[in-house]
């Protein structure tokens, strides 16, 4: 799939694999929310989970090549655990961050899994009222009490997305406080930017956040529907796209990601797909999902006779079953340029390689 325009190079996108399976814990993800790229084909994947199913609220540890490396983390208020995870990102040391919006903490871990800190102190178990229901609808909340939240600098009000650059600067998309702010990679404040609303640089519900090659920052705000760039120092550049399930349209967009060539990746929540955009903002094409089986899932399958009937029976009324993205909830460039869409209710990444080709216009 592919589209050709005003002379710039052919994009197509071919899907790879599939990593994982519905699982709650080991090789497999229940309801992903975010992952990391690391060296070596090493992926962290954020799994939330359900909350009458704590087991399956934990970082997995992974490789794009569906080898299973191990788990960490738990569900709770202690040191080291989180209750409604994010967002996830790795520092240039390999060190693990991860935002919960229940606890407004961002918590950070070695590349193993060992806890070292989190910030900003302040869990009080003060009152916070239910979830924005974004990702999954939780009813009331947990049992556990909410977080400290705040409006000030260098509080949280629902962290939903993380970023570091280069430079080990944080972005930190604080989502009913409806901007972003900076921090050190021990949590001290540097900056913030964007207000409430819907017009150029303001915000509603920010979600996903990426960086450009040249550092610029992309955020995906959720309820207006569109991608924002930012300067790193938060001078609105551009806007792209509005609501919709048309091109270039955006129904709660919540991830988003740029390559090396410029290109975005947006992870097109309720529209079911991944938009790709030019540089300018251009739409380029739609991935709306390819999966083939994994090795996982088949060593699943192979283990229970009546899945395989139950699954043969889902494709007989559907051929198309399991095929299509199920709530794409992020998307993210491997070392080797290759694209690795979440699934959030699918339980697994799928993978597309990227080519380029001259156009003769």
């Amino acid at each position: 799939m592919s589209t050709h325009f005003f002379g710039l190079n052919d994009r197509s996108f071919a899907y790879s694999h599939s990593v994982g399976r519905n699982e709650f814990s080991g090789t497999g993800f229940r309801n992903p929310v975010d992952m990391a790229v690391g060296d070596n084909d090493v992926m962290y994947v954020v799994n939330r989970g359900y909350e009458y199913r704590t087991d399956g609220v934990h970082i997995s540890v992974v490789t794009l090549s569906e080898e299973y490396i191990t788990e960490f983390g738990s569900y709770g208020a202690g040191p080291g655990q989180f209750v409604w995870p994010t967002s996830i990102a790795l520092d240039a040391q390999g060190n693990v961050y991860l935002a919960d919006e229940w606890l407004n903490r961002i918590s950070v871990f070695n590349g193993e899994g060992e806890f070292l800190r989190s910030w900003p102190d302040g869990f009080d178990g003060g009152a916070s009222d239910d979830a924005s229901g974004r990702m999954i609808a939780y009813g009331s909340g947990p049992d556990i009490p909410a977080g400290k939240s705040g409006s000030g600098d260098g509080e949280l009000d629902r962290p939903a997305g993380i970023v570091i650059s280069k430079d080990g600067t944080m972005f930190v998309t604080d989502s009913r406080n409806h901007r972003v702010q900076k921090f050190t990679l021990d949590g001290k404040f540097l900056g913030k930017f964007g207000t409430f609303g819907s017009g150029p640089g303001q915000l509603n519900m920010p979600w996903g956040i990426a960086l450009g090659k040249e550092g610029n920052v992309f955020v995906a705000d959720w309820r207006n529907d569109r991608i924002q760039q930012f300067t790193a120092d938060g001078k609105w550049l551009a806007s792209f796209g509005q609501s919709g399930d048309g091109v270039g349209q955006f129904n709660r967009p919540n991830g988003v990601c740029v390559d090396d060539d410029g290109d975005i990746y947006v992870a097109d929540w309720l529209n079911n797909r991944v938009q790709v955009l030019a540089p300018d903002g251009r739409f380029v094409t739609a991935l709306k999902g390819d999966h083939v089986l994994s090795q996982w899932g088949k060593d699943k399958l192979n283990s229970n006779p009546d899945m395989i009937r139950q699954r043969a029976l889902a494709y007989s009324h559907n051929p198309g079953y399991e095929k299509s993205f199920n709530h794409p909830c992020a998307v993210k460039i491997d070392g080797q340029g290759r694209l690795a869409v979440l699934d959030h209710f699918g339980g697994r990444i799928q993978v597309y390689t990227k080519s380029k080709d001259p156009v003769l216009v």
